[in-house]
């Protein structure tokens, strides 16, 4: 899927992540900004390269901003933001 706008999912609440994405050509720029990024930043890593490459994205520019959030929250967030970022 190919990014063509800025887009926003998520808040910077407890337990949750705020997820913004750009579009950018050519590879995946990710940024992490967590509160437990000590004990998982890579667990988040992994998370964020899993779910964007199954929603077929290879050119985006993703920041995650996570207070805590479980797995399936940033995989929420993230397929969101994507939706929204590519939709027309």
């Amino acid at each position: 899927m190919k990014i063509n706008k800025i887009a926003i999912a998520g808040s910077l609440e407890s337990n949750d992540a705020l997820v913004t994405i750009r579009p950018i050509e050519g590879g995946i720029k990710l940024e992490i900004d967590s509160i437990v990024g000590k004990q998982f930043f890579d667990r988040i890593e992994e998370v964020a390269y899993r779910t964007l490459e199954g929603l077929g994205v290879d050119s985006v520019s993703l920041k995650i901003q996570d207070r805590g959030a479980l797995d399936c929250v940033l995989e929420a967030r993230i397929e969101t933001a994507v939706l929204r970022g590519g939709a027309d």
